[in-house]
């Protein structure tokens, strides 16, 4: 026979008796029921000089900052490994949560065993790094990752990194990033020697307006000159952080969302993928961007959200259509319920495969609301009565909102929002919805 189950039970079977009376009480096994391990993943590397300068470059990007002052900057964390579905994923955001990279190890990027899915947040503190800077392209590494830490074994040289504490700016990142992702669409592929000559065209030192990433004469080129198809660039010089991969990559995809709100840049090395994600401009991070408002407005069962956590695996493809049907959830939910996973850190997108995949990030499902102020007033609102609805249809609904010392006017058209508040007037929508606008779309869910 050439197929091995294994099963774990969490109980032994039992044999009882009481009197003159016996009793069997049989361990329960589901295939699908999760079990706690210890380890996610082991074994080598089979690029490893590739997979550390891509590590190196993700904890570049953990260690940079853009629109924060040094006495503002907290102390390092670095990177969220989500191993499972034969592949590891390490991911990271700047300080200023303004940019996000991602690592890929598909299968062929390594040669080990994943006991079991998960999800762990390590610190690469300074022996790491020093370790992956002098690992060479014929090296034998093997990695472990686990529930509580990181193992990288190089030679009789052994690293372990501790799971630390993962930053609320982080969870917010990660739910607003990956709604960018899933709305954002390629176009242009670049080789490498293209890639590089693009790069020369990079401004130097700090740059604080919009670059452009054009093409003349069949060449690709940044400009500072707008012109038709070109890609929009706020905060250019982030792109540096692709520097170091860049001589080493194969391909370069480039994925700008369509009302150019974020830029994606991936980078493809052998079985590796580096992924980079950089906000609208060097002063926005993506935690802020309120890009998942839209989909906590009506309320999702905790139930549902609880059964999506109990029986998806890591890195496993989420298909929220085929959970609506199973659980008889109204169609028209779907977006909401994905919306809301991806809100609490649970999804996160595959812009390759144009899917969300579960991983489960270290915090508790209560805490999303909490996460969002935005929407925790606009909550408030509606529990104070303070939202008057004017005027109500499919095509067009006209509201009166409260606010400190004057109400404002919010209209939702079928294509449109607007408020009268300060908010909308400064970021026309591009944020997200203001409170107000979040508190009619409450009041009439």
């Amino acid at each position: 026979m050439t197929d091995l189950l294994t099963y774990q039970y969490h109980t032994p079977s039992l044999l009882t008796r009481s009197g003159t009376q016996e009793q069997l009480f049989l361990s329960q096994y589901s295939e699908i029921e999760k079990r706690e391990a210890p380890c996610y993943f082991q074994g080598r590397l089979q690029q490893p000089y590739l997979t550390a300068r891509c590590l190196l470059a993700l904890s570049n990007v953990v260690q940079s900052s853009f629109n924060l002052a040094p006495f503002q900057i907290a102390l390092l964390k670095d990177p969220v490994v989500t191993a499972g579905n034969e592949r590891l994923r390490f991911e990271g955001f700047s300080h200023c949560a303004g940019v996000y990279a991602r690592v890929d190890i598909m299968p062929g990027g390594h040669k080990g065993e994943f006991p079991e899915a998960g999800t762990t947040n390590v610190d690469f503190n300074q022996p790491m790094l020093s370790a992956l800077s002098g690992i060479g392209k014929k090296e034998e590494i093997v990695l472990s990752v686990g529930k509580k830490d990181l193992t990288l074994q190089k030679g009789a040289q052994k690293l372990i990194e501790r799971k630390v504490p993962l930053p609320a700016r982080w969870i917010k990142g990660f739910a607003s990033v990956q709604v960018y992702l899933s709305e954002a669409e390629r176009m242009h592929t670049l080789n490498r020697v293209q890639a590089l000559q693009l790069f020369q065209s990079l401004p130097k030192g700090v740059v604080k307006t919009d670059y452009y990433l054009t093409i003349r004469g069949g060449k690709p080129i940044f400009s500072p000159v707008k012109s038709i198809n070109a890609v929009c660039v706020g905060g250019i010089h982030r792109l540096r952080l692709l520097e170091l991969l860049l001589p080493l990559a194969d391909e370069l995809r480039i994925f700008p969302h369509p009302t150019m709100q974020s830029t994606t840049w991936q980078l493809y090395l052998g079985d590796l993928r580096f992924t980079l994600s950089l906000s609208r401009e060097a002063w926005r991070g993506f935690s802020g961007e309120g890009a998942v408002l839209e989909s906590l407005v009506e309320n999702i069962s905790d139930a549902w959200i609880e059964a999506v956590d109990k029986y998806s695996y890591a890195n496993q493809a989420f298909n929220a259509t085929m959970l609506a049907v199973e659980e008889d959830i109204d169609i028209r939910m779907v977006d909401n319920i994905t919306g809301r996973l991806a809100a609490m850190g649970l999804l996160g997108f595959d812009i390759d495969e144009n899917n969300f995949f579960y991983r489960r990030l270290p915090f508790k499902l209560s805490r999303v609301i909490s996460l969002h102020p935005r929407m925790k007033d606009a909550e408030k609102l509606v529990a104070e009565n303070k939202v008057e609805i004017i005027h109500h249809s499919d095509e067009r609904t006209e509201a009166r909102v409260e606010g400190s010392g004057v109400t404002h006017t919010v209209i939702l058209d079928t294509d449109k929002e607007r408020c009268t508040c300060t908010w909308y007037g400064k970021h026309q929508g591009e944020r997200g919805p203001c409170k107000h606008v979040l508190a009619v779309k409450k009041k009439i869910s």
